[in-house]
């Protein structure tokens, strides 16, 4: 059922959500770093032929250095192609890996190169897996990711994970056989949040798909929702009743109307009216806060599945239209 404000409201609705006044620096600085501690060398990266009897898409087992250098494990799939092709970067929903190459072979079918990124500390909750650590410590923490680290935002999980992603677009634009003028970041859940954070933070992103994203509106998620894993934060601030301006600082650093405000490729953003997970209101906060109106699917039946494979067809599609006008009809 539909427990969150109307259609004609949620259209219209853009609430106060603070932003730390460093935001832009503290991104500056975490992302140099990065860079500084892992170029695209020939030693930091590895792309090698994937062990998958899939022949008719060429598969490749990629490792490229993310947050500090570290490795960060990726699928790169693509169609035979006699030059460059558009390029479409994902991320993935909460507890999930990269899984196995066979899953991940829609991109491709449609013409498009496809990097889909391993979810560093994650991958063992849904799907078939996936292989990159998250080799950090942190304070207490509520069981999952969502409070690893949430004391302070350098400590913080999801500064490393938004910087993977980052550096997953880096790594696309240095390949041959990537177009550096049609890259697009796409995701759905937790990808979504991630897909608007790349939108945000890197300039040569040409296109920004997100699906029934997680992340956004923090502070109001975590009071109307009790779904896991904005329930993690809830869970954490019952124990740790002191933390509530700590926590919440920390996550406007990563909260995705913070950083909706600074996109300026071309976006689509999907909505179900029923998500009982990332509640609509979060997902048009975030919608509402880009510059540039985006293209706003909504799904009024559905929970957190959105538009599924229906969504996926309208994507294709849109990313098209979009990156054929950024260099000619794949």
């Amino acid at each position: 059922m539909h427990t969150d404000l109307p259609l004609e409201q949620l259209r219209t609705y853009r609430p106060e959500v603070p932003e730390p006044e460093d935001f832009d620096e503290f991104w500056a600085v975490t992302l140099a770093q990065a860079r500084a501690a892992g170029g695209e060398a020939e030693e930091e990266v590895t792309c090698v032929p994937a062990d998958t009897p899939v022949t008719a898409l060429r598969v490749e087992d990629v490792t490229f250095p993310g947050f500090d250098g570290e490795p960060v494990l990726a699928w790169f799939v693509a169609p035979p192609s006699d030059g460059p092709l558009p390029c479409v970067v994902e991320f993935l929903g909460y507890g999930g890996g990269r899984g196995l190459p066979q899953e991940r072979l829609a991109w491709a079918a449609a013409g498009y190169a496809h990097l889909v990124m391993d979810t560093r500390g994650q991958g063992s909750t849904w799907g078939s897996g996936g292989g990159t650590p998250d080799p950090h410590g942190s304070g207490p923490a509520y069981p999952g990711v969502m409070t690893r680290g949430i004391s302070s935002p350098h400590d913080y999980y999801y500064r490393r994970l938004v910087t993977d992603a980052v550096r997953a677009v880096d790594h696309v634009l240095t390949r041959d056989d990537v177009d550096p003028d049609r890259v697009a970041v796409v995701g759905t859940s937790q990808g979504g949040g991630m897909a608007l954070a790349v939108g945000a933070l890197h300039d040569r992103v040409a296109a920004v798909v997100a699906d029934v994203p997680f992340l956004c509106h923090l502070e109001r998620a975590v009071t109307i929702t009790d779904a896991a894993p904005y329930a993690e934060i809830t869970a954490y601030l019952a124990v740790h009743r002191g933390m509530r301006e700590q926590v919440f600082r920390t996550l406007s650093y990563v909260d995705g109307v913070v950083m909706a405000r600074r996109i300026t490729a071309p976006t689509m953003v999907s909505v179900a009216l029923m998500d009982q997970t990332c509640p609509p209101s979060t997902v048009f906060a975030a919608a509402n806060a880009i510059p540039e109106p985006p293209t706003v699917e909504v799904y009024p039946f559905n929970d957190h599945e959105g538009g599924a494979q229906e969504q996926w067809v309208r994507s294709v599609r849109w990313l098209g239209e979009v990156l054929a006008d950024r260099g000619g009809r794949r």
